[in-house]
């Protein structure tokens, strides 16, 4: 019988593995988005549904984006800032100073 692994240890093994930590980060990077702009549109008293309407969407399509099950484009992003009353801002970092 096997040792059971520690959480820690099996995601570590799975990140260890072949471009496993470039689809670790595309999936950290979508939810960070998506709830950037959950944040919002509830600070805003938005519904999704209106969400949807200001950006030219279907409610569906923002409840994925929020969720961080899609990678939207430049254009999707300007899209929602627009909604959001927000002004989008697309920058470079160091890796040292990416968190």
């Amino acid at each position: 019988m096997t040792e059971r692994k520690s959480w820690a240890e099996q995601r570590a093994e799975v990140l260890g593995r072949p471009g496993a930590g470039a689809a670790y980060e595309a999936a950290k990077l979508r939810f960070e988005l998506g709830m950037a702009v959950r944040n919002r549109r509830l600070a805003l008293g938005l519904t999704q549904r209106q969400l949807a309407e200001a950006a030219g969407l279907q409610q569906s399509a923002v409840a994925r984006f929020e969720a961080g099950g899609t990678m939207p484009t430049l254009a999707m992003l300007e899209r929602y800032a627009q909604a959001l009353e927000l002004r989008l801002t697309v920058e470079f970092q160091p890796l040292e100073q990416a968190s």
